[in-house]
């Protein structure tokens, strides 16, 4: 990395900086990256593809952002006419009018195709978010070195394995790391919950996605009550990404043979992890947030037999959670597929809520992770970006 006082020059030039991001995640380190850029280029332009939080930070979109965040195959090949056709426009957009930088905040499948058109045209390009290459599908690699100047990754091990492939590379941190305070406010967060402050709580993920809540709620609402008849004080909450899921998770609890006491939340999934003593939750992002809010945590997960058999064949690390693989060894147990049963996911919380010098061992390895974590990843970002057109080195 560059020093960050001779990088932090202010610069009167008109810089033109087109971002795209086709998701809420990206539109959120869109807006950070763009207050960072505004410091060093006040007259800069922002424009591309962002949505509301880029747009407050004076970004011009020239299409809504929805119209690109599908989920789902289903749902992509019902909009795919739409989506060639925006990309078709941003690529007229950029070519007729080049930029100074393209960069494309994560949205692989959209954006790397875009970066590796506008590179071809001579224009540089960085994309911020490293897809999961390291993991599975490594030949990726090969199409991203062709598509982008430059890799902005936020986690370390990512930037050790486009070293490796030598393709320039920035390792940023994690904004997340930068917003959540070290020191989590557990009773504020049972406060505001209406939870009882002296009874511990188990906090339930069990994914974000339809499919994963069919797959796995009903798993993780019986380990809950195998826990609870070993510690009937113990409080559940179920956070609910939005009405559906939370629908979809109240039938699944009403359809327990025996009725479960839990309390649903809609949203505020980091305070009802901060709340808790323990998080049981599938894998993904979620993972790295309760790490960051020093909660002890079990990972249970289970795909189709079919989906397991290609996926076990494809995938290249260790492990599948994130504090895993930040530490290089199990901090977390992870429970998949028939290892995944409501006694072994409940023993594994158990023993996470009850074994004291176990629950400050973790605090203190989550600790120093959330350092690592902690680069100030807007300013860094800011700062690689700035060094890729200024044609300095990264």
């Amino acid at each position: 990395m560059t020093d960050h006082h001779e990088n932090s020059v202010v610069s009167t030039r008109k810089v033109t900086f087109a971002i795209v991001a086709g998701e809420a995640s990206g539109d959120i380190l869109g807006a950070g990256l763009i207050r960072s850029l505004r410091l060093r280029y006040p007259n800069a332009r922002f424009v591309g593809i962002g949505g509301d939080e880029m747009i407050a930070e004076g970004f011009h979109s020239l299409v809504p952002m929805e119209r690109l965040s599908v989920m789902g195959l289903v749902e992509v090949l019902g909009r795919i006419r739409e989506l060639f056709d925006i990309r078709a426009r941003l690529m007229s957009y950029l070519l007729a009018t080049p930029p100074d930088v393209v960069i494309g905040i994560d949205s692989p499948d959209f954006t790397l195709g875009i970066e590796r058109r506008c590179r071809d045209a001579g224009i540089p390009t960085a994309h911020y978010v490293s897809p999961s290459v390291w993991a599975w599908r490594q030949k990726r690699i090969f199409t991203i070195a062709k598509s982008v100047n430059l890799m902005l990754t936020l986690f370390p091990f990512e930037a050790r394995f486009y070293e490796e492939h030598g393709v320039p590379v920035a390792f940023v941190g994690h904004p997340l790391a930068d917003r959540i305070p070290m020191i989590p406010d557990t009773a504020g967060a049972r406060q505001s919950l209406g939870l009882l402050q002296d009874a511990p709580v188990l906090a339930i993920l069990p994914g974000s996605r339809g499919g994963e809540v069919e797959r796995l709620g009903t798993l993780f609402l019986e380990a809950a009550r195998w826990i609870q008849g070993k510690r009937p004080d113990l409080q559940l909450v179920i956070p609910c990404v939005n009405r559906e899921r939370e629908k979809q998770v109240r039938a699944l609890v009403e359809a327990l043979d025996v009725k479960l006491a839990v309390t649903i939340v809609r949203g505020r999934s980091r305070d009802v992890m901060a709340s808790s003593d323990v998080v049981l939750l599938a894998s993904g992002t979620a993972t790295l947030e309760a790490m960051l809010l020093k909660k002890p945590m079990v990972v249970g997960y289970r795909l189709s037999r079919v989906s397991y058999a290609l996926v076990s064949r494809l995938v290249k690390v260790p492990y599948v959670a994130l504090p895993n693989l930040l530490a290089k060894e199990q901090l977390v147990p992870e429970l998949l597929q028939d290892d995944a049963s409501p006694e072994s996911l409940g023993e594994a919380v158990l023993e996470r809520l009850e074994n004291e010098s176990e629950r400050a061992r973790l605090t203190a390895a989550f600790s120093q992770l959330h350092e690592q974590l902690r680069q100030g990843a807007d300013e860094q970002s800011a700062a690689a970006i700035s060094a890729l057109i200024e044609g300095g080195t990264v």
